[in-house]
């Protein structure tokens, strides 16, 4: 590969990084919490079918956005090639990518000792850990001001101890 080949290829990867969208991540980590709290309303649960399920739920609810990004651009009259597949793949993906972490913390819960209950809130609060997380990401790729980037932190915390007080409501 010669020397501009090099160039062109780091530039693309350069701008597709700039380019990259982490708002996918912000919605799945809220559906994850979502998926924590429909299976800690049930009651007692088993760890691995809550690790499926929040990795399961992810993945179908990427492949439903991928559909509707393609779906969309044939509406649109664009027509799809493999790169353009590719690139709706690639940036669908923080949305499997967000379900990881609280099924990483509901897969180790029993290391820590953890029970059913206390597995529950540990997912929901690495899921709403993530959301905040992902939404600063999303600012910061996005070129925001530090300002900008707290705002966006405090509101998806805002709406992650949202979701919380469902949890706290369903209980009772």
């Amino acid at each position: 590969m010669s020397r501009t080949e090099r160039t062109t290829v780091h530039e693309r990867k350069v701008e597709r990084r700039a380019h990259a969208d982490y708002t996918g991540g912000v919605y799945g980590s809220m559906l994850a919490a979502s998926v924590v709290i429909g299976a800690g309303a049930l009651g007692s649960f088993p760890r691995l079918e809550l690790v499926l399920l929040l990795l399961l739920t992810g993945v179908v609810f990427w492949i439903a956005h991928v559909h509707a990004q393609l779906f969309g651009a044939r509406l649109a009259q664009r027509p799809l090639d493999r790169h353009g597949v590719v690139h709706v793949l690639r940036d669908e993906w923080p949305i499997v990518k967000a379900a990881v972490p609280p099924a990483v913390a509901v897969a180790v819960s029993p290391l820590l000792g953890l029970d059913g209950s206390a597995t529950v809130w540990l997912a929901l609060s690495v899921a709403v850990a993530g959301q905040v997380g992902w939404s600063v990401a999303a600012a910061r790729r996005a070129g925001a001001s530090r300002r900008l980037m707290a705002s966006s932190a405090a509101v998806n915390l805002v709406l992650g101890l949202l979701i919380i007080s469902f949890k706290l409501f369903l209980k009772h």
